[in-house]
């Protein structure tokens, strides 16, 4: 599967997905952890790409930083409701917070009844996951949309693996990259945008339009134009063409 990928591109412009991409899946978002070997990769592809390097997620930056500590990369959070730019700023979108809380109130309270689920407040957003407890995926969904419903216009929920998500609307990871597009050192650059969940598909729409490559780790449907099988197939052919690019090759 390394073989069907487009050639390494040092001189792009990089997005990468963290949770199922860079970093293998873990049954709780908290016992995700990076080595520091992953910290080390991250590292060498930023100084590879002269700071071209974003990371996409759905976690918040905090967790972000946490991650990949002692790094402060530019990244996206929470599915591009925080964003920090190349220079360093954050930039947090409006959303109804207090409305927000209310109707997550019942999410948490879901959660709690049901052994296996896992309710996690983002700050600008909540999750609940069901990765324990597959079989309360349907009512898992429906609790979430009841909650949406509360927000009218301004909420949306959105589906994961696993997952499904309460945040605020007009927010995506396809906008966060179209911003950090508009920006130096991205500017002018063909992205790249490697991710494996269903959030990661509005990223794949965007770099596609702008002619760039996009890679979908693992198995599912997508738009986007390369596949690779894991998060482990992932690191490998980015240490590989880190290898062959500091050689000249």
């Amino acid at each position: 599967m390394l073989s069907n990928l487009p050639p390494f591109k040092p001189g792009g412009a990089w997005f990468l997905d963290i949770d199922g991409t860079l970093l293998d899946i873990a049954a709780m978002p908290a016992a995700v952890h990076s080595a520091p070997a992953d910290t080390r990769l991250v590292t060498e592809l930023y100084a590879a790409t002269g700071g071209a390097l974003a990371l996409i997620s759905g976690r918040s930056l905090a967790d972000i930083d946490k991650l990949f500590a002692p790094l402060h990369l530019p990244a996206a959070g929470q599915h591009g409701i925080e964003r920090r730019d190349p220079r360093g700023r954050v930039h947090r979108y409006p959303f109804p917070e207090a409305a927000l809380r209310r109707a997550a109130a019942a999410i948490r309270a879901f959660a709690a009844k049901h052994e296996g689920l896992v309710f996690e407040d983002k700050g600008a957003s909540v999750a609940l996951h069901y990765r324990l407890a597959p079989q309360l995926a349907s009512a898992a969904h429906s609790v979430v949309r009841k909650a949406a419903m509360q927000l009218g216009d301004e909420a949306e929920v959105q589906g994961g693996k696993m997952v499904a998500e309460l945040k605020p609307a007009g927010r995506d990871k396809g906008i966060a990259i179209e911003e950090f597009m508009r920006e130096r050192p991205f500017m002018g650059r063909a992205p790249v945008f490697i991710g494996d969940d269903l959030t990661d598909e509005y990223g794949f729409e965007v770099v596609n339009r702008l002619g760039g490559d996009t890679i979908k780790v693992g198995r599912g449907d997508s738009v986007a134009r390369w596949r690779i099988a894991d998060a482990a197939a992932v690191r490998k052919w980015l240490s590989e063409g880190l290898a062959l690019s500091a050689t000249g090759r």
